[in-house]
């Protein structure tokens, strides 16, 4: 029974032991990159060694470049371990996040299965139809509130005859008026006229010469008094 509920358990530890999991591997990386810091610094000075060597001690030289080729084989055992655990770290780190995600996605798809409850498809369809309904009748009730009530629809016929006579009334008017405007005499129409309306005067020969001459003493005067009145100037 205790394995049984340690079994559930460690299922609902799984993310904090993913993280656990993760930590040891990057610590044991570490490590291992102390450990390749090391032997490289024991190759750099095996190589050392042999170059310093290669002429006056051979035999210390070849000891030199044989513990040099250990370390290098240690340091590709290393990198061997090294990359298999960078690769563990990758894997657990891409599978914590996909266990997040899908517990993400879980707890969504439980919120919108209680927002939605027993909503379904029917329901939607009847919820809309009663909406689209109640709109129908909101805007039968708006244009009925629109339009004034008491007011016969007229007959466009009558309409056109009623404006028709209204335009012939205007244009009888309007040749009425016209009737009474007086008309346009030329000037020398209207001097005739004039003439003839005058009362003829009949003059006789002396009469005529009299008035001749007292017309001519009269401008006479008026000279008379123009040379005066530039003499008086000067």
């Amino acid at each position: 029974m205790a394995g049984f509920m340690s079994y559930f358990g460690g299922r609902r530890d799984t993310k904090q032991g993913a993280r656990d999991a993760i930590v040891g591997l990057r610590q044991q990386l570490q490590m291992i990159e102390k450990k390749e810091e090391h032997l490289q610094k024991k190759i750099d000075e095996e190589l050392k060694k042999a170059k310093a060597n290669a002429v006056s001690n051979k035999a210390v030289a070849t000891q030199a470049l044989r513990r040099k080729k250990a370390s290098e084989s240690e340091m590709d055992r290393l990198a061997g371990q090294r990359l298999q655990l960078e690769l563990q770290i990758n894997t657990l780190e891409s599978a914590n996040l996909n266990a997040e995600t899908m517990a993400a996605m879980k707890k969504a798809s439980d919120v919108l299965a209680s927002i939605h409850g027993n909503m379904t498809m029917d329901k939607v369809d009847s919820t809309m139809t009663k909406i689209t309904e109640q709109r129908e009748i909101a805007n039968e009730i708006a244009d009925a509130l629109s339009n004034p009530t008491g007011i016969m629809d007229t007959d466009d016929d009558e309409l056109k005859a009623e404006l028709a006579e209204l335009e012939q009334e205007t244009l009888d008017e309007r040749l009425a008026g016209a009737e009474h405007v007086p008309l346009h005499i030329p000037a020398g129409a209207r001097r005739v006229e004039e003439r003839r309306k005058m009362p003829q005067i009949n003059f006789t020969f002396n009469q005529l010469t009299s008035c001749a001459a007292q017309v001519a003493v009269e401008d006479d005067e008026e000279a008379q008094l123009r040379e005066l009145q530039a003499a008086l100037a000067m």
